[in-house]
């Protein structure tokens, strides 16, 4: 991967989708396994200041994500996931009873709430506000991260 130009303007953009994102929720609403990219072209693939800055984005999402659900009168379970292999699948989810299925809530099988959590982005995660756990499905493994307030766990 060649020289990342243009970076301060492309994270300043990031924060600003970031700052303004809201919810669109009423008695109504549902999320079917709902989720927010910010790293679609997987740049932080290539540089770990880039991914971490990714990472802190994310989480800047999942908290106004899960400021937002406080209001929400509807079941809901909500996470950030972060690719072991790409940069480019790492999100934020959101997910509810919901018409198109009945998959609520989420449960993942295997999880491993005492996994090591890389020292590339281990700092970022406050531990005493978040559980993180691995798994691995069919092609590659996965970092779970869920608020300790949420009342449905994976």
């Amino acid at each position: 991967m060649g020289e990342f130009r243009g970076k301060k303007r492309y994270f300043h953009n990031i924060w600003r989708k970031v700052n303004s994102f809201h919810l669109e929720l009423d008695n109504e609403s549902w999320f079917n396994f709902y989720h927010i990219h910010l790293d679609w072209d997987g740049l932080g693939n290539g540089s770990v200041k880039i991914r971490r800055e990714h990472i802190k984005a994310y989480f800047a999402i999942y908290k106004r994500v899960l400021n937002e659900l406080k209001m929400f009168e509807k079941s809901y379970q909500s996470w950030i996931l972060l690719s072991d292999e790409d940069a480019g699948r790492d999100a934020v989810y959101i997910h509810t009873p919901n018409p198109n299925k009945d998959n609520f809530p989420l449960k993942v099988e295997k999880l491993d709430w005492s996994c090591n959590i890389p020292s590339t982005f281990s700092d970022l995660i406050n531990l005493n506000e978040f559980n993180v756990a691995h798994f691995n499905s069919e092609a590659e493994g996965w970092y779970i991260i869920q608020s300790k307030c949420q009342d449905i766990k994976l």
